[in-house]
């Protein structure tokens, strides 16, 4: 009886088998970092949202009163809500400000600085 060359159906079952595991591991490793890269650019425009309200503080040159207030900002034609709050410090001539901005679904970041009488 003459031998035939080439692969067995159960072999190329197994090599099958590897490659769907691969694939679907590379496709899990590129959706992953497609999400880290879309919260980073989430995490820089909401960054830039919270240091204009803080600059804006800033540039009032008067200190803030104690106390939270909401706003919304808009970047990158993405909104982003925030609350800034105001906190004493045991240094009457100093307050503590959070800024913090959150997505639609989750908080996305905080900023806290200290600011004093001009």
């Amino acid at each position: 009886m003459k031998q035939q060359a080439g692969f067995t159906l159960i072999e190329v079952l197994v090599a099958l088998g590897i490659v769907a595991i691969a694939l679907s591991s590379g496709i899990k490793a590129s959706q992953s970092l497609s999400a880290n890269a879309q919260r980073q650019s989430d995490v820089l425009l909401a960054q830039l949202c919270a240091e204009n309200q803080l600059i804006a503080l800033r540039l009032s040159r008067q200190l803030p009163s104690v106390g939270a207030r909401s706003f919304s900002c808009e970047q990158a034609g993405l909104s982003f809500n925030g609350v800034l709050t105001v906190a004493a410090t045991p240094n009457p001539g100093f307050r503590r400000v959070d800024a913090q901005v959150s997505d639609a679904h989750y908080p996305v970041l905080r900023l806290s600085t200290v600011l004093g009488r001009y």
